[in-house]
């Protein structure tokens, strides 16, 4: 049992830990990318699974230390994988449709011809 205990650990260290340098790597990219568009994509996928990482990796150490079963981390981990990407989508749609300037490296507009864009 104890042999399962330490597993477990590990794998909770594991998944907090990689859930935490995505979310740094996603701030990282915030600051470094150069456009509202860039920027939404780096902050929704990578802050997306890492902070379901996260509540995952705190989902297993209350589940194996406790036997409680949390289904409120669930939840959570449910509604940040539907909730951010939407978000994340349509805040570059409001921006696209507002005339936010794209970054001059752009080479792709697939709204031009649907929206009639830009």
């Amino acid at each position: 049992m104890n042999v399962v205990i330490a597993i477990g650990n590990v794998l909770v260290a594991a998944l907090v830990l990689f859930g935490a340098v995505l979310v740094l790597l996603s701030a990282v990219g915030a600051i470094r990318l150069p456009d509202v568009y860039t920027r939404s994509h780096a902050i929704s996928k990578s802050t997306t699974l890492g902070m379901m990482c996260i509540l995952l990796g705190a989902f297993f150490h209350f589940l194996l230390e406790n036997g409680e079963f949390n289904s409120r981390l669930l939840l959570g981990i449910v509604f940040i994988f539907m909730t951010s990407p939407v978000a994340a989508h349509l805040i570059s749609r409001a921006a696209y449709y507002t005339n936010v300037p794209r970054w001059e490296g752009t080479v792709r507009d697939d709204l031009k011809e649907k929206a009639g864009g830009k």
